[in-house]
């Protein structure tokens, strides 16, 4: 993988196991995790990321400690089970919040005979313009259960015709927020990682609700359509968020490669917006939506045996073989 394929700053953290033991919170530094149960005082008993993110304020100095001491109950990396490196309780989505992917999809999904394609770019470039000024996100919530480890495969249900990728900036909540300003929401960010916010494109839209529309329940929220990780990159090692590079490879061919700069909506104003809602609570992701490059770009979606590599700048990398579900 590329040079950002690995995660910046002198630790991360995340959630491991060894064989058939339990899962544990594990600070990562150097391909060594340090089992954080054997760390003293930290919140939750160092059992649990979520417990970390509770008290992240306290826990980061401690980290930083535990990180720098050469001791420890320190063990390598490659012995141990990466799983997905939180258990959220909310995930807000963001959808149409990269310019050109948008402008991409709207071709995509234009009708055989419909409209040419220049002039449903530059109708959904001026729908854009009006969004960016309007400065009106738009959210939508999914599930935990849709929650897959950063190597995990990826099981495309029988029913999904066009599975597809969608490889996503996400930022992880540490102090709860609710109704927090614009300018004070990155002090709510603990972490940032990466998820790919799987989708399936024929269940997005309910033709026999047009009325009603988009259908996230179905189109988003499967088993292991979430792949999330590998690691939580505490926020003040990641810099600018509104300046990173997403890289989504599929079988080896790049198809998503893209500064998160092309995002229209940046993460504070996402974290911000979001809370004018809903009460963001510790270890909550925020996903950021996808840049370009998505398989109905392409004209060609997920099927069994693809593998996808996903990076984001300073986060590592994830990935994850596609399986059919077994019937």
């Amino acid at each position: 993988m590329e040079a950002h394929a690995h995660p910046s700053g002198p630790f991360a953290v995340g959630t491991f196991s060894s064989g058939d033991g339990p899962r544990f919170a594990g600070l990562v530094a150097g391909g060594r995790v340090l089992d954080l149960r054997t760390v003293p005082d930290l919140p939750g008993g160092g059992a649990t990321t979520r417990g970390l993110l509770e008290r992240w304020d306290d826990a980061l100095p401690l980290l930083r400690a535990a990180a720098e001491e050469a001791g420890g109950a320190w063990r390598p990396l490659d012995g141990l089970t990466v799983h997905a490196p939180v258990e959220p309780r909310q995930i807000l989505q963001s959808g149409a919040n990269y310019r050109t992917h948008v402008i991409d999809l709207a071709v995509a999904h234009e009708p055989e005979g419909g409209r040419p394609a220049e002039q449903v770019r530059e109708e959904t470039a001026a729908m854009m313009d009006r969004r960016a000024a309007e400065d009106r996100p738009y959210m939508f919530i999914g599930l935990p259960s849709s929650v897959a480890g950063p190597y995990d495969d990826v099981v495309i249900p029988d029913w999904c015709e066009k599975p597809d990728w969608e490889l996503e900036l996400a930022a992880v909540i540490g102090r709860p927020a609710y109704r927090v300003p614009e300018d004070e929401a990155l002090e709510h960010v603990a972490a940032y990682t990466i998820a790919n916010d799987l989708t399936a494109r024929e269940a997005v839209f309910r033709r026999d609700m047009p009325e009603i529309g988009t259908d996230w329940l179905r189109a988003k929220n499967p088993p292991t359509f979430t792949p999330l990780g590998p690691y939580l990159v505490p926020s003040a090692f990641v810099g600018d968020p509104g300046d990173l590079r997403v890289t989504l490879k599929l079988n080896g061919d790049v198809m998503q490669d893209e500064s998160t700069k092309d995002m229209i909506f940046g993460v504070a104003r996402l974290v911000a917006y979001a809370s004018q809602a809903v009460r963001l609570l510790p270890g909550d992701l925020v996903l950021t939506g996808s840049p370009a490059g998505n398989g109905m770009h392409w004209g060609r979606l997920l099927r069994p045996g693809d593998v996808m590599e996903g990076s984001i700048t300073g986060l590592g990398a994830q990935r994850n073989a596609c399986v059919a579900e077994r019937a």
